[in-house]
Parts: structure tokens; sequence; C-alpha cells
């Protein structure tokens, strides 16, 4: 097969059945039925970059549809795959073209497994001379470490502390509706994971030469998500269709001799030494939270894919001397504006147009302070919600639905924070983590990069979320401000036009000490530069609601490069977004995957 990009139509040729107002709201179901592909005007097109006749062409599929906006008359550009009516002739035009970028090979993109698991697999497991590798955690990492260690043959146990997903959708509405927060169920804990509350976006700048990105997006549409995914360029599934997708690949896993067991958070790990300096995992310690029993569970090959807000997992696994670190992450607030004010800011004259539905956007400014201002996980069409998952603390972050249809666009405004930012007296790690922690940090000093503590950033993260939960009311009701407000440095004290989505609700305020004084300043300057980027962007009315702490892990675990296990434990193998290795739903599954095929082959390698 050919692979041909830069295909370009104009928007115009792609024929749609209506065009919406640019003041509609974006998208419905039914405005996602979404018209084929302009096929003869792609062939017509691939034919002439080939220098042959469309009835040369056999074959045409569309890999990719991204939209150019840079001009009036906006672009769609496809990334098309052919393969000719004389399958010898493509060896010769692939020679003829081997220098044109825009004309190369289709790569194979499929899965490859790079390990199998002993044919008397299931006879040893049974027997008690064999062992089944744990997956902690249930979000995007855990769920594909789990589905392809399954998909070899390796009936791995999953252990996820939150419920079942129709379960943990309920718990997460009580704190919407109700101001009620169960700890063990929300938007950060249960299945599927933090990225089931979000936009559902499944796409990331991560090199992936192996194609893994392609496996976890085939594996969505097998279970439920649209096709459509698999060719638009910054496809997304929201979280009503996330649901039934994640609950599709449980039930594969389970089917696969794998067993998913919820309300089971890991409270310890037991290990041995090995050598002089080396250990190995032995057993999980695991509280029950149904039955309120804590029981060991024997493993030695572990993936630990906790997401970014297991607190407690990180703290334990510090004490334990597990080989950590601090890293940067971002701090900020949410943004609201009409989402028709991005679609005629991003559109022009196209706002509206059914193909191209509710319009994102991307904006990066660097201060005069030397921090970096930018936009972080934009949902168009969506509201912004309450992600606390510790009782009271204020934190946010945005969600859409599939379609993209609610009144507002939102945003995290953020700045980037390193561990030179972060907390470093002891009282604050008393004060956050513990009399005991904070006795040691205060005895110690620290190996890490810069000295800096591994639980530095968490520490910073809890005090900016506690005093949100203050400046909220003490109620789980949000800090606001108007963007006009917070750039002439006025507090706020009634809404605008624009009506903020977060449940349970907004107390305006001035947010001048939600965030760090810097960070302050950062944004305070960015937000003119951002509105002379996008029309609109700084208008009075917009709504900013604090704060957005948990943009990463504030934290990286530490692996061997090759065999991707804890260089200080054996057989424990730091997995996705918690540990530092992922950003999102795409790449936290793709590093599941290759986290799983890494025990795999080293399951391989043990007797049996």
């Amino acid at each position: 097969m050919i692979r041909i990009s830069e295909l370009k139509l104009p928007l115009a040729a792609i024929a749609v059945e209506t065009r919406r107002a640019a003041d509609a709201p974006p998208e419905t179901e039914a405005d996602r039925q979404l018209p084929p592909h302009p096929v003869d005007a792609l062939l017509a097109l691939a034919a002439e970059a080939l220098g042959v006749t469309p009835a040369d062409i056999a074959t045409l599929a569309v890999f990719k549809r991204s939209f150019d906006a840079r001009k009036h008359n906006l672009l769609v550009v496809y990334i098309v795959d052919i393969t000719l009516a004389d399958a010898a002739q493509e060896a010769v035009l692939l020679a003829k073209f081997d220098k044109n970028s825009h004309i190369q090979p289709t790569p194979d993109m499929s899965w490859h497994a790079p390990a199998h698991a002993p044919g008397d697999w299931g006879t040893s497991l049974s027997t008690g001379a064999g062992e089944r590798p744990v997956v902690v955690g249930f979000g995007p990492c855990g769920i594909f470490a789990a589905l392809v260690l399954a998909q070899m043959g390796f009936k791995p146990i999953v252990i996820e502390r939150g419920t079942p997903m129709r379960q943990r959708t309920k718990d997460t509405w009580g704190l919407w509706r109700k101001k009620i927060l169960n700890v063990e169920s929300n938007v950060q804990f249960g299945e599927g994971g933090a990225g089931t509350f979000s936009d559902g976006k499944l796409y990331s700048q991560i090199k992936d030469p192996r194609h893994l990105g392609r496996k976890v997006m085939n594996e969505f549409v097998r279970f439920g998500a649209p096709e459509e995914i698999l060719f638009a360029a910054h496809p997304h599934i929201g979280t009503f269709k996330l649901v039934k997708v994640v609950e599709g690949l449980r039930e594969e896993i389970i089917r696969l001799g794998g067993d998913v067991r919820f309300e089971q958070r890991v409270v310890d790990i037991d290990y041995e030494d090995t050598g002089p300096s080396t250990r190995a995992i032995r057993a999980l310690r695991i509280h029950n939270q149904a039955t309120d029993e804590t029981y060991t569970l024997p493993a030695h090959h572990v993936v630990i894919a906790l997401g970014h807000s297991a607190r407690d997992t990180f703290t334990m696994l510090h004490r334990h001397a597990v080989a950590m670190e601090a890293k940067p992450f971002s701090v900020g607030v949410r943004i609201e504006h009409p989402q028709g004010v991005i679609d005629r800011a991003r559109w022009g004259q196209h706002a509206g147009h059914s193909l191209l539905g509710a319009a994102d956007y991307k904006l990066v400014h660097h201060a005069e302070n030397g921090r970096a201002v930018y936009s972080f996980c934009m949902c168009p069409g969506g509201t912004v919600v309450a992600a606390t998952s510790e009782a009271g603390r204020v934190v946010t972050n945005g969600m859409s639905q599939y379609s993209r249809a609610e009144r507002n666009a939102n945003a995290g405004i953020v700045v980037g924070i390193d561990p030179s930012d972060y907390p470093s007296d002891p009282s604050a790690f008393e004060a956050e983590l513990g009399q005991e922690l904070g006795n040691v940090v205060r005895h110690t000093t620290h190996d890490a990069p810069g000295g800096y503590h591994p639980l530095a950033g968490l520490v910073l993260q809890r005090q900016l979320e506690a005093h949100a939960y203050t400046l909220g009311g003490s109620s789980y009701e949000a800090p606001a401000q108007l963007v006009g407000d917070f750039v002439a440095d006025r507090a706020s004290t009634a809404l605008g036009s624009v009506a903020p989505s977060y449940k349970p609700g907004v107390k305006m305020v001035s947010l001048n000490s939600a965030l760090p004084h810097y960070a302050i300043t950062a944004m305070r300057e960015a937000l003119p530069v951002f509105g002379q980027k996008i029309k609109g962007f700084d208008m009075h009315d917009a709504v900013m609601t604090g704060v957005e702490t948990r943009t990463s892990s504030p934290l990286r675990i530490a692996r061997e490069d090759d065999t991707l296990q804890s260089p200080t434990l054996f057989g424990l193998y730091p997995a996705g977004e918690g540990a530092g290795y992922a950003g999102g739903i795409l790449s936290a599954g793709v590093d599941g995957i290759k986290v799983g095929e890494a025990v795999a082959r080293q399951l391989n390698q043990r007797p049996h």
C-alpha cells in the first residue's frame, strides 16, 4: 500500500446537508452523523500526485483528516492509503517518489505480541506452580497492561481501589449535585481512571514508532467507540461513550482469563532481599473496602498504574525506599467562554459548519517573569467539573461528551512549575503528609537531583487545593473570578453573561491568593495576549474557576530503560501517568502496552 499525505480540498467541496448557526449549540448526536468521505475527489488528487489515472487505483482509505484554518477559505487536509490495480506498479511508484515525504509506503500498524504464555500456563496456575501478574489501577494504563497480558495468555489480576463504572458515576454525581464526596469513588478513582470524566481526548505528541497508539484506538472502536476516532486529527470519545467502551474492555480481559477486582486498595507491599543491594517484591497487602478486611496477595510481577492522584500509595512506596523523584507539573485555573465565541474566532465564516463541530484551541505565552502560560486539556462544548479525591479540598478539571454540545468551551490556563518551586519546610510536610514524614524531612537530606524531596510537589498540590476549598466557602464550591476583574486586579462580586458550568457551584472572589504570586502575575500578562490570538478570549465576562492542580503527576517513579522495572525493587513496574510516563488517555494506554509486554517477556524467562 502507498500512503499519500497533504491532499487538500476546500471545505465547500465536502457535501453536508445542513449548516448550523454560529451561535447554536455546536453539536448533537444527530449532527455527528457525518457525510461520507469525498472519495471521488480524493481519488483524483491521489492519482494526480502519483501520475496515474483514478482507474489505476483499486482502493482508497482515509487514514487521517484535519482542517487548515489559516486562510479565509478553510481547507480539509487528508492522508490516504491506496492500493493499485496492478500491485507490481506500487513498488515502481514508491521507488520513483522515494525522496517525496508525502508519498511513502503504508507502515505496518498492527500490534505483534512479543511473548506468549507457555502452553502449560493454565495448568501451572491451577497447581500453584505458576504465577499471575498483578495490575494495580484500572485507568487507561492499567486497562491496556491487563488487556495485552490477557491477550498473550498470562491471565492478569487487576486491583482497583474504586468502584465499577456505573456505581462510580453515581458516586461522582453525589459530589456534583449534593456536595457528598466518596474518597474512594470519584473523578480520580474507579474503573476507567481520571480520563473517564474528561473530554476523552485520544491524541498525543509522544513518539510512537511501533504505532501502539493505533492498537489503543482499534481496541476502543472494537468495543463501541465511533470509527471516526481512527481518522479524526483530534479524536475524542466523551464520557458517556467511554463508559461502554471501558466496560467492554473489562469483559474482554475477564473472557481471556483475567480477574478484575474492585474496591481493593493496596495499603502495603512485602518484599525480600535478593542480594547485597537488591530486593524483589513478593506480595501486596490489600484492604477490601467492601468487607473492611485486609489480606495478602502473593505477587512477583506488579504493574503499578496508579494515576496521578494516588497520594497515599506514593507515600507508602516512598516509605519503602522505592526510587522516585519530584518532577515538574503545572498549576492554574479553568477558563470558560461561550462556545460560539471560540467557533467564530477559529473558524471565521465557517463557524457552525456541521463537519467542523465545536472549535478547540491551543495557546502558549512566555511571560516576562520567565514562566510559561499555556492552555491545557481544552474541552469544546463541555463543562468544568469538581475533581477532588480528598475531603476538604477543591480541584477542577474539564469534561465533554462526545457531542460537545454544551454552551461553554473550557480549558485549563496553567503555569509551568518545577521542583525548585515546591515546599521544603518540614512543617509543611508534617501538615500535609503527617508527623512521621515531617520528622524524616526535618532530620535528613535527600539524594534526589537538586536535593528536592520526591513528595514535595504533592505537598504543594494539597496546600493549594485546601486553600481553594476555603476560598470557595468550605462547601466544595469553587472560587471564581471574571477575566476582566482578574486582569484589572479587583475582586469579582457577580457573574456576567457567561454562566459557569462548575457543580456544586462557584463563589465570586479574587483569585490572587489561589495560586503562587508568580503564577498570578504570568497569567495576568498572558490573558490579553491570548485575546489578540483568539478574538474574545480576554472578554470581561469569561469565568476563571480555581484551582487546576492535577495536570500531571508531581513525581516520577524510576524504572530501568530495558526491563521497565524499578531499579530498587525488582518485580515492580511503574507505569502510566501516575508514575510520570504518560499524560492523557492515549499515551497512558501506550505505556500500559509497553509495560504489559515487559512483564510478559520477564515471565517467559521464569521456569514454570
